[in-house]
């Protein structure tokens, strides 16, 4: 990864503890990560592969499941190399601009894949709500077009998270108690004024994580709305039966990343290693199902 333009902080390396208190266990740890790493690989390169191969596949919900098996291998790529690093090699050392680039992708990556399932809660409402116009509001072109205001959108607002940083001067041989250098562990590292660092970072939770919820939670109130309106019970239950694997995606990544964000905050009392094991776990664990599961049949839903 290319590294920022630093200061002359950049000489003196961060150093990532890995899971504090639990160094003992290290290697341990390690394997079920290597596992849900090896896995999670292997099954979003398979997904890619069936749908770029297979020309019946391309199709909008086959697209934004492509879209978020990318995001999975690349929040997992971002930080399982260096922690298991830290687990078999005890490489702890990682420059600031190592550190900051690896902040940039993994917050970035993390942004775009909030944005890829509010695209796909808009595409239940458009299966379940306007089935017949389903192929003409969600063309391929057309997510193309969204996934790319998705990706805009989350580097302009991330962009700034490593550029602020990069002015603030580090104390001398900081250590971070993670295994990735996560913004406000690495904010805590500055011996300078990290108001703006700070204020930044929570804005930018709750604007767009916040704003996504909202059109998430826009999305399935109307189409409660429609399922309610349906007067038989089996196609009823079928309408639904499309949305649960999706609501259970959501809440899994959405309530990890806001307990990763909120416990640098006010999550004093909330034991480091816990909070560190399932920071990793948010990145490893693929927030997705398989196609028939999360889908369903778009012209059969309601």
């Amino acid at each position: 990864m290319a590294a920022f333009n630093l200061t002359t902080s950049d000489t003196s390396p961060f150093i990532l503890m890995g899971i504090p208190g639990l160094e003992a266990a290290h290697i341990w740890i390690s394997i079920p990560f290597s596992i849900f790493y090896i896995i999670g690989l292997f099954g979003n390169f398979m997904l890619l592969f069936v749908v770029g191969k297979e020309q019946t596949l391309h199709k909008p919900m086959y697209l934004l499941l492509s879209m978020l098996a990318l995001t999975d291998i690349g929040t997992s790529t971002s930080v399982l190399p260096k922690a298991l690093s830290i687990f078999w090699f005890n490489l702890k050392g990682i420059t600031v601009g190592g550190c900051l680039t690896q902040m940039f992708f993994l917050h970035s990556v993390s942004i775009i894949q909030s944005a890829v399932l509010v695209t796909m809660a808009f595409d239940r409402y458009v299966a379940i709500c306007t089935p017949l116009r389903y192929t003409t509001i969600l063309t391929n072109a057309r997510i193309v077009k969204l996934g790319l205001v998705g990706l805009i959108r989350d580097v302009l607002f991330m962009l700034p998270l490593p550029l602020l940083l990069s002015r603030q001067p580090f104390c001398d041989n900081p250590i971070i108690p993670h295994t990735y250098c996560e913004h406000m562990a690495v904010v805590k590292m500055s011996c300078g004024d990290t108001t703006v660092n700070r204020m930044y970072s929570l804005l930018m939770a709750f604007v767009v994580i916040g704003l996504d919820l909202i059109l998430v939670a826009l999305s399935y109130s109307l189409i409660i709305r429609a399922v309610l309106r349906i007067s038989s019970k089996k196609s009823c239950r079928k309408a639904l039966n499309t949305c649960t694997a999706h609501i259970c995606v959501m809440m899994t990544s959405f309530t990890l990343f806001f307990f990763s964000t909120l416990t640098h905050w006010f999550g004093q009392s909330i034991t480091p290693h816990v909070h560190i094991i399932l920071a990793n776990l948010f990145f490893l664990i693929p927030p997705r199902d398989q196609p028939d599961h999360l889908w369903g049949q778009n012209q059969r839903a309601s």
